[in-house]
């Protein structure tokens, strides 16, 4: 009981703390060591654990897998490029700015289902890229109205798909498109 009596006495002498204080401040120093610790491992260890695993299973690692080339669509009109939403993952995720179509495939976390600019996929998004709106009424093509530094706006956007993502078409109108198809059919 002395020597009890003589750490707690100390403790409290070396580092004023109560004793309670004293061992709590150890207990978590030792927890957050111990949870700092786990976090880097060996690299030995590792090459280790990973070579039994690999084993076993018999199982080389898979391949990267590089992203589909970007199709070229031509001439699209706004319905047929709303079905290129991210609704279905076996078709290409693409956004108009100015009537041009990109693939913005590569950024599916940010425009597919669920990310935070899914509402422009399958659309023109001009007007709402210009106005930096995420309100659905914005959701067009039209650009009449905008002020010059809107347009501005909307031009660097479109710089910056230009720079990341692959044009793969344009968007036209029904009557373009119909009256488009019916020449080639008198060429013919």
């Amino acid at each position: 009981m002395a020597l009890y009596t003589t750490v707690m006495d100390a403790v409290t002498a070396y580092t004023g703390l109560s004793p309670a204080a004293f061992f709590t401040i150890l207990a978590l120093m030792w927890v957050v060591y111990k949870t700092v610790c786990g976090m880097f491992v060996d690299p030995e260890e590792l090459n280790n654990a990973k070579k039994p695993a690999a084993a076993a299973a018999d199982v080389s690692p898979p391949a990267l897998v590089a992203p589909a080339e970007p199709v070229q669509l031509g001439d699209v009109t706004e319905d047929e490029l709303r079905a290129y939403n991210g609704s279905d993952p076996s078709k290409p995720l693409l956004m108009a700015i100015k009537e041009q179509i990109y693939d913005v495939s590569v950024s599916r976390m940010f425009y597919g289902p669920g990310g935070p600019y899914a509402m422009f996929a399958g659309r023109d998004a001009s007007r709402a890229l210009a106005l930096m709106s995420f309100d659905p009424q914005d959701l067009t093509g039209n650009i009449e109205g905008l002020s010059e530094d809107e347009l501005e706006v909307l031009q660097d956007w479109e710089y910056k798909f230009m720079e990341k993502y692959v044009k793969v078409g344009q968007l036209v109108s029904e009557k373009t498109q119909k009256h488009s198809e019916n020449g080639k059919e008198h060429d013919s």
